[in-house]
């Protein structure tokens, strides 16, 4: 078997991974997923690791950061799916109302509103959007990581105003 220096490097550090997914988890098995979506982006972002830093701490950064983003995750789900088993009359007629027509409807508009962002705040807002973390979409378009953050937040500002009518009908309801 070949061994990989790189890989041992990391899988060393798997225990201490282990007792602080504990600590986010506390849930063995939910703590053993996190440790293994943790590696799984370790290995897949080695490159960016710069030799000689604290490896530990790189690795609990990448764990706290993927943690709190499918936390995020499951709130946003959860916000949508009705958990309890019995529904009521509004619940009901709010699904029964909406259709695969109003949903082409609102993405057509919603294409059309990013295409008239220029590129430089459309591009790293689509990347935000599928789910790119601020760093790397940083390293993607060569700029620093504050200048990201302010062109997803001036595209976010932008597209409020060009699809404001949607807002309005949302309060509505």
């Amino acid at each position: 078997m070949v061994q990989n220096p790189k890989i041992d490097n990391l899988t060393q550090q798997i225990p201490a991974l282990q007792e602080f997914a504990l600590k986010f988890t506390n849930d063995l098995d939910s703590a053993k997923d996190l440790v293994q979506d943790t590696m799984l982006k370790a290995i897949r972002f080695y490159a960016r690791y710069e030799d000689g830093t604290n490896i530990r701490a790189w690795l609990f950064t990448i764990m706290r950061n993927t943690f709190i983003n499918g936390f995020k995750r499951n709130v946003a789900i959860n916000a949508i799916i009705t958990q309890s088993e019995s529904l009521n009359y509004s619940q009901l007629m709010m699904s029964s109302t909406v259709n695969g027509c109003d949903n082409r409807l609102v993405m057509k508009d919603i294409r059309h509103a990013l295409s008239k962002l220029p590129e430089y705040l459309c591009k790293p807002f689509i990347r935000y959007i599928e789910g790119y973390k601020y760093y790397e979409i940083a390293l993607e378009s060569n700029a620093p990581i504050g200048t990201i953050k302010t062109r997803i937040f001036e595209a976010r500002r932008l597209l409020k105003k060009q699809l404001a009518d949607y807002s309005a009908v949302s309060e509505r309801c």
